[in-house]
This record gives structure tokens, C-alpha cells and sequence, in this order.
């Protein structure tokens, strides 16, 4: 899979929905659940981070549910992409880019969002064919300011920003021409999770895909 096919089906994700929630799973009976939840407010692309010992279980047991895209987070090394993709998962995402990963994710056939901070990265990563890249941390780095910014000379990216997004702030990032859709973990809350009060999961998924009416 050339980079130019990943960004094209990358976009295809990010185009689901305005929020792409990033989750983070310790409990593996949490997966179906709250993944039928995410779908039933509105959000069905769903990135589970590899930051758990459940998460790849997590990726296969959210991958059997109707109307939802499961993708891997947090994806670092080659190991991680083939796992991932055993595990089910349809996208990727990374916080940075190295050469060894993109060509991990271009063998294995895994479309991936691959994270870039700075223009020089940004560049780095268009040069190769990667047209649609995650804006990681987001907040830390400049911003919904920095990506208005940043559009004006390379327009020719589109990104989906994570990282101290909330509902409170995504809307100065979705108004950007450069922005597809916002990744953020404040549509999963682990108290709601613990509490398996998937409604309330539910009814966040549905406040967050209406931002973008």
C-alpha cells in the first residue's frame, strides 16, 4: 500500500465523523460495550491505544461490532503495526513518523495517520506521499493557531489534531479548512467506563458528532 492509497483511505476515516475518539482500555469486557455505544452516538471510527495490556483483545473484540472502524493507537514500532493488524485493526495511528514504521504500515497494508509536530516534519511526511497526518499533542503545540497557520503554506495537508481536545475547544480546530476531524479521549471517561454507564458514553458520542453540523 503506497502512501498516497493510506491517505486516501485515511481520509475516508477521518471523513466519518467529526471526533475520532482516542481510547485507552484496561478492562477488556469495557470493548464491546462501549465501542456498540461510541457507534450508537454517532462515532464509528474508533482508535484503541496500545497503551494496555487488553488492548489488541480490545481491537478484535471491537472490531466484531457492527458499524464500527477500528484502528491502533499509539502504534511505535514495526512489531506493534503487525500486531495490530492481526489483532483487526483497519487504520493506524502514531504519534510521530519514522522511516521504519511508515514501512511497516506500506508492507502490512495498514493505512496510517502518521503524527508530525513541526512544518519541517509536516514536509518531511508530504514529501513521501502522506497528504493526511495527525497534529500531536495538539494543545502543547500551538494549537488550532498554529494549524491556521500552518495551512497558508501547506495547504496540501489535511490533519486530524489529538491531544488536550476537548468539547470545549474542537470547534476552533474544526472550523479550519485544514482540519478533517479532532481525535479525544473526553467522549470515554473511565468513570463511565468503570460504571458501565454506556447511555452516558452514548449520549457524549452524540454531543460530539453534532459539532460538526
Amino acid at each position: 500500500m503506497t502512501p498516497a492509497e493510506q491517505s486516501a483511505a485515511s481520509l475516508r476515516v477521518c471523513q466519518l465523523a467529526p471526533v475520532v475518539p482516542v481510547l485507552v482500555i484496561d478492562d477488556l469486557a469495557h470493548a464491546a460495550p462501549l465501542a456498540r455505544a461510541l457507534v450508537a452516538g454517532g462515532l464509528p471510527a474508533l482508535e484503541v491505544t496500545l497503551r494496555t495490556p487488553v488492548a489488541l483483545d480490545a481491537i478484535r473484540a471491537m472490531a466484531d461490532v457492527e458499524g464500527g472502524v477500528v484502528g491502533a493507537g499509539t502504534l511505535l514500532t514495526p512489531a506493534d503495526v503487525k500486531a495490530a493488524k492481526r489483532a483487526g485493526a483497519t487504520f493506524g495511528v502514531s504519534p510521530g513518523a519514522t522511516d521504519a514504521l511508515l514501512k511497516a504500515c506500506e508492507d502490512e497494508g495498514l493505512p496510517l495517520l502518521p503524527g508530525a509536530v513541526t512544518a519541517t516534519e509536516v514536509m518531511v511526511l508530504l514529501e513521501k506521499g502522506y497528504t493526511v497526518q495527525k497534529f500531536f499533542p495538539a494543545e502543547q503545540s500551538g494549537g488550532a493557531a498554529f494549524l491556521k497557520s500552518i495551512g497558508s503554506p501547506i495547504p496540501q495537508v489535511k490533519f486530524c489534531p489529538t491531544g488536550g481536545i476537548s468539547l470545549k475547544n474542537a470547534r476552533d480546530y474544526l472550523s479550519l479548512s485544514n482540519i478533517l476531524c479532532v481525535g479525544g479521549s473526553w467522549v470515554a471517561p473511565k468513570e463511565a467506563m468503570a460504571a458501565g454507564d454506556w447511555a452516558a458514553i452514548t449520549k457524549l458520542a452524540a454531543e460530539a458528532c453534532a459539532l460538526r453540523g
